[in-house]
């Protein structure tokens, strides 16, 4: 018969006083009560687990940066980005703290060890609500995005009168639903989602990489010396108006380090959200081998 742990630690100290034994055993008892509960050691990679927390990081919220950066100017974008980015990376650093010292890598049970019941209710309700934004806002994308794809490749007019089923976004929200998204979602491992998150992160380095290419391509405000140059020929009287607009288009390509109006308010919530990874931070820590999350949240950010 195996001896019990109380009885283990008493042998351990057998040789001190009664009191020091009795300290010494409550204090290891104690500090067993909010042991982390490890379901299962971590099979994921290091490499993996840096694709899916920077696809966690990155995602949708790329494509509100250019707001972003147009309402803020560009030393004030990159002020505010730095300070998210710290935020959120010490945030991270205080979540994994948590759950070590709380003893659960699961946001309902920290919930409901901090608050009870109605912390775990509040856990349960923040993570549903934030997935569910984040997964509305990737439908809506696909929803209104992978048609003028589509069109692009099968060399299909914008304008066309001929209706495809392919080309119509509530068909290709339901097709990717169904064949992309509910498959991934069964996975057990999330191991096996670093192979689509680091074709996800190729996909955004080639867009970055076109916007980039596009731009010196694409003078800025072509379109509106076409419609200026048209309104000029056809009539005399909007002359003036036409030197305002090209006046007005030429300010507005002359890039600013500092922008303040109505809109620049916006630019925290869009960089916010665009670094928000906390609600997959712990099921990857928890995948992750060796559980070094410190170091894969400063490489992703």
């Amino acid at each position: 018969q195996y001896p019990t742990k109380s009885a283990a630690m008493k042998s351990h100290y057998i040789d001190m006083d009664p009191e020091n034994q009795n300290f010494l055993l409550e204090s290891n008892q104690g500090k067993k009560k909010y042991e982390t509960e490890y379901v299962h050691p971590g099979t994921t990679s290091f490499g993996m687990s840096v694709f899916n927390l920077s696809n966690a990081i990155v995602g949708s919220g790329i494509l509100g940066l250019s707001y972003a950066m147009a309402n803020t100017g560009i030393a004030l974008f990159v002020i505010l980005l730095v300070f998210v980015s710290i935020f959120s990376l010490y945030s991270v650093h205080l979540l994994l703290k948590t759950s070590n010292e709380g003893g659960s890598l699961l946001y309902e049970q920290l919930g409901m060890k901090a608050f009870g019941m109605p912390g775990k209710l509040a856990a349960s309700a923040s993570i549903t609500m934030q997935n569910i934004g984040a997964m509305s806002s990737y439908l809506y994308i696909v929803k209104y995005e992978l048609p003028l794809v589509i069109k692009a490749f099968f060399n299909i007019e914008e304008h066309s009168r001929e209706l495809y089923w392919y080309t119509n976004g509530d068909y290709l929200v339901i097709l990717v639903s169904l064949l992309l998204i509910l498959p991934l979602s069964l996975l057990k491992n999330l191991g096996y989602l670093g192979y689509t998150s680091g074709f996800s992160l190729l996909c955004m380095v080639f867009f970055l990489i076109v916007v980039i290419c596009k731009k010196f391509q694409i003078p800025c405000g072509m379109e509106h010396d076409l419609i200026n140059a048209t309104l000029n020929i056809t009539t005399e009287q909007p002359v003036i108006a036409n030197e305002t607009n090209v006046n007005a288009t030429h300010n507005s390509c002359v890039p600013k380090y500092f922008i303040f109006n109505s809109k620049t308010v916006y630019a925290v919530p869009i960089l916010t959200f665009s670094f928000v990874c906390h609600p997959a931070i712990l099921p990857i820590y928890e995948e992750l081998k060796g559980y070094v999350m410190l170091l894969t949240s400063v490489l992703c950010l």
